[in-house]
């Protein structure tokens, strides 16, 4: 596969991962990249087609990465409201156990 296949196929992974949500394919396609970008330059001049690839491929990087950092925002608020009512579901959670205990 040349090198502007392999970019494209890249970038079409990267962002069907992201737009999944699947994280850690997101995490495995930047490995990927992080080895195989370097190992394509060393093959030579980029031709306008791969480096019209390669911008294709940081554009969906750069998708990616807002979207990793959008579901961690709505992650971390998660926690936190989780962590505010966290007293509340626990005497909810004892109630319930202890009216199941009454008879």
């Amino acid at each position: 596969m040349d090198r502007q296949q392999q970019l494209l196929r890249i970038a079409q992974r990267l962002s069907a991962a992201s737009a999944a949500a699947d994280w850690n394919t997101v995490r495995d396609l930047n490995t990927l990249m992080a080895s195989s970008l370097p190992a394509m330059a060393a093959q030579g001049k980029w031709t306008p087609a791969e480096r019209a690839a390669l911008a294709a491929l940081r554009q969906q990087q750069h998708d990616a990465l807002q979207r990793v950092q959008s579901a961690s925002t709505d992650l971390g608020k998660q926690l936190e409201h989780m962590r505010t009512h966290q007293e509340g579901w626990l005497a909810y959670a004892l109630e319930n156990e202890f009216a199941g205990t009454e008879a």
